[in-house]
């Protein structure tokens, strides 16, 4: 008797969420499936693999992760280009610099260094704030109007401070960031308030991503339950693509910052654990990572 495969399909499917504009824009999401069950059903847009840049020059950066960039941290546009040219799919930029208790550089600043950036690059562009709920409204307000209709996608925006963020991204065509501490409630609590301003298409969850042995099992599980709730049971309020933002996480383990292979390991093993668990965009710092998870991707492992 020939064997055959038993299929499951699902009626729910995640939305297809696009960042940036023209040819070179960038397409997340869209399946019903479980992550990686390609013999299921539709992909639609594979995951993307984006390499992180900060504006504060990799101050507190792990050595191994800032050796390939060692010439141009100093200027986060060469940056940003040394990314792309190193196979990533997308820049990840972290306004860590307008934190109010490191270096405070104003929203204009910031600002003009994403515009710089994007008219320069040309490429799509992840926007991160740097965490503080006050200034992250000054900060991303100002990046939204001047970087108006490039269709970037902007956060964090949390619980405390949302409606602002909300604001200034639904009235100048960005996508935003919806963020939530590793709480499947939480995360669809702040969901449901976002979708009465803003189509799902627009919309990618940051369910907080931990590094292997520092709680990512955690983050794996509100991951794997995120996909299970909007693909398997169709919570329309559940079915936005994810972003794992795990690079900095990793970096900052003790065990990345005393041994650099120990630090490719752990961003690696961590990067690829998030992907089975069903993040859309995975966020590195290494390239050497970046290759690998591409590869991983693609079905080349």
């Amino acid at each position: 008797m020939e064997y055959k495969t038993p299929l499951e399909t699902y009626t729910g499917r995640i939305r297809e969420v696009t960042i940036g504009r023209g040819g070179k824009a960038i397409r997340i999401g869209g399946g019903n499936i479980l992550p990686l069950h390609r013999f299921e059903g539709n992909t639609a847009n594979r995951p993307v693999v984006a390499l992180e840049v900060d504006d504060n020059g990799a101050a507190g950066w792990a050595g191994t992760a800032v050796e390939p960039f060692r010439d141009v941290v100093h200027d986060p546009v060469k940056w940003a280009g040394r990314c792309l040219e190193l196979g990533a799919d997308l820049v990840c930029l972290h306004l860590e610099g307008t934190d109010p208790q490191g270096a405070n550089r104003t929203a204009a600043e910031a600002a003009a260094l994403v515009k710089k950036m994007v008219q320069e690059l040309g490429s799509p562009l992840i926007v991160y704030g740097c965490g503080d709920d006050k200034k992250d409204v000054e900060v991303l307000t100002a990046v939204a109007e001047t970087c108006k209709g490039e269709n970037l996608l902007i956060g964090p925006a949390v619980k405390e401070n949302y409606e602002a963020i909300l604001r200034a991204v639904s009235d100048n065509g960005h996508c935003i960031i919806a963020q939530t501490p590793i709480d499947i409630n939480l995360e669809k609590e702040l969901n449901v308030k976002l979708l009465k301003h803003l189509t799902p298409e627009r919309i990618v969850i940051d369910p907080l991503s931990s590094a292997l042995g520092y709680g990512m099992e955690y983050s794996f599980t509100i991951m794997e339950r995120t996909r299970q709730v909007g693909v398997v049971y169709g919570d329309i309020a559940m079915q936005m693509p994810v972003i794992a933002d795990l690079g900095r996480e990793c970096w900052k383990t003790n065990q990345a910052k005393s041994d650099g292979e120990q630090g490719m390991l752990w961003e690696s093993i961590t990067a690829m654990n998030l992907l089975l668990a069903g993040a859309d965009i995975l966020v590195l710092r290494h390239p050497d990572n970046c290759r690998l998870l591409k590869e991983a991707i693609e079905g080349k492992l």
